[in-house]
């Protein structure tokens, strides 16, 4: 019997679906990943981020805002009664003067965030945090030069991170209230680095390494001797210009 004389394309097309069922199968590996990426919990969601982030009169605000906002009054809740320790307890007139620095910028600032705050729609806390009420503690319990040193010491921490958070948020937000807010919370915070740091008790390795550190427990000053301190005095800012005292925060419902 004579062969049967082969379908002529039949090898061509066998050839195109191997090649085809190949490519498919090489797709299907490499998007398997990223399907299975995206529905773990950890995974970045455009829907997520996007409904982080609002709209407002002023521009998007996004979840770091808020969280900026929340930052600044809390802030304020500690350091402004941590001032008014320092302008009580301080036994040098540098560390009296830091304590005015912080009730006097602290008062402004607190007021700027409340209305800031209300215009946005966003909630504010009324007490400090935990840690935060711990170095209040802390600082109310040290008498005499151990004060200076724990005041000097705990505020130049605190300050020193909450630093490049403002810069971040002003560098990043969309939002002309929050841009705002930033611009005066870093003048307020150069301000109050510039005069702890005039007060003579701001260990700089101390401080390096509390700054470094993952974790933020309440810093313990050098055992140095406190007379060692030398106050110098801090650059003058020519564009801020501080506000009168105040006993403490204005309530969260005043205008």
């Amino acid at each position: 019997m004579r062969p049967r004389p082969p379908i002529k394309g039949r090898g061509i097309f066998s050839g195109t679906g191997l090649i085809i069922t190949g490519l498919a199968a090489t797709a299907a590996a490499l998007l398997f990943p990223i399907w299975s990426y995206a529905g773990r919990p950890d995974a970045t969601d455009a829907n997520v981020l996007s409904a982080q982030t609002v709209t407002t009169p002023y521009g998007p605000l996004s979840a770091q805002d808020r969280d900026f906002i929340t930052k600044v009054r809390l802030a304020g809740l500690w350091e402004l009664p941590a001032g008014q320790l320092a302008e009580r307890k301080g036994t040098t007139q540098a560390v009296r003067d830091a304590g005015q620095h912080l009730v006097d910028g602290h008062t402004s600032l607190d007021a700027h965030v409340r209305t800031t705050a209300s215009q946005l729609g966003v909630p504010l806390p009324n007490e400090p945090n935990e840690q935060q009420k711990q170095w209040l503690a802390t600082l109310t319990a040290a008498q005499g030069q151990e004060f200076d040193r724990r005041f000097a010491g705990i505020l130049r921490l605190a300050h020193g991170r909450v630093f490049s958070l403002v810069a971040q948020v002003r560098a990043g937000t969309q939002n002309s209230l929050v841009r705002d807010l930033a611009d005066d919370a870093n003048a307020t915070v150069l301000d109050h680095i510039k005069v702890l740091e005039a007060t003579g008790y701001v260990d700089f390795s101390a401080l390096a390494r509390d700054l470094a550190a993952s974790s933020s427990p309440v810093p313990t000053p050098p055992a140095a001797d406190p007379a060692s301190a030398v106050p110098v005095v801090p650059s003058p800012s020519a564009t801020y210009s501080l506000p009168p005292a105040a006993s403490g925060p204005p309530p969260a419902n005043s205008p």
